[in-house]
């Protein structure tokens, strides 16, 4: 490969409320703004519509269990076994070659079928999304979680998102959704009377 078209990497990583999951921030946009990405199993890496060569990758791991991509970061959750002094730098270095070297974090069809999917909003969800893009997912990822937007109910009000990434399984999560996401929301955007968390 030409070394003068490898662009800068940055690396950092947060920890996270949960212990097994530590966040790689990049210095670079992974996902467009209203989008993430949650993959369990290996196999979840290879569905249509979210098929991603770069979490695949990381399921290479033995020690990964869960890869969540959303914004500049990826969270990758470990075994139990595992400690992450073993294992950090090991990742990070896998991460800045994979991202130097340009390689793909998702597959074109995953990028085609969600950019379809963000054309199609109504004005109260593109409000909806708006708000948890501007004021509720920087704060659950600085956690190393996200929320997403699941689907709106127009009338019952009813906003049903999705907590990912160490999120996911949380117990305090559901107490954040009622006191702040809630409030927030219905403080907002007037349409919603009510926030719900899909899957939890």
């Amino acid at each position: 490969m030409n070394p003068t078209l490898s662009r800068p990497v940055s690396i950092f990583t947060e920890g996270s409320p949960n212990p097994n999951s530590m966040k790689f921030v990049v210095n670079f946009e992974l996902v467009p703004t209203g989008l993430s990405f949650d993959y369990a199993t290996p196999a979840d890496a290879l569905i249509d519509g979210k098929a991603s060569p770069l979490a695949v990758a990381l399921f290479g791991f033995e020690f990964v269990q869960r890869v969540f991509i959303s914004g500049n970061f990826i969270t990758v959750t470990k075994d139990d076994q595992t400690d992450w002094d073993e294992v950090i730098f090991e990742v990070k270095f896998f991460l800045k070659e994979y991202f130097g070297e340009q390689k793909p974090v998702f597959s074109q069809r995953t990028m085609d079928t969600n950019s379809a999917k963000l054309d199609m909003d109504s004005e109260t969800v593109q409000k909806i999304k708006a708000v948890l893009d501007q004021y509720i997912k920087p704060a659950v990822e600085s956690d190393g979680g996200a929320i997403s937007f699941y689907s709106f109910d127009e009338p019952t009000g009813t906003v049903k998102v999705l907590l990912q990434g160490s999120c996911s399984g949380c117990p305090s999560s559901t107490l954040t959704l009622k006191a702040g996401i809630e409030n927030l929301l219905t403080r907002l955007v007037p349409e919603v009377k009510l926030v719900e968390a899909e899957g939890v």
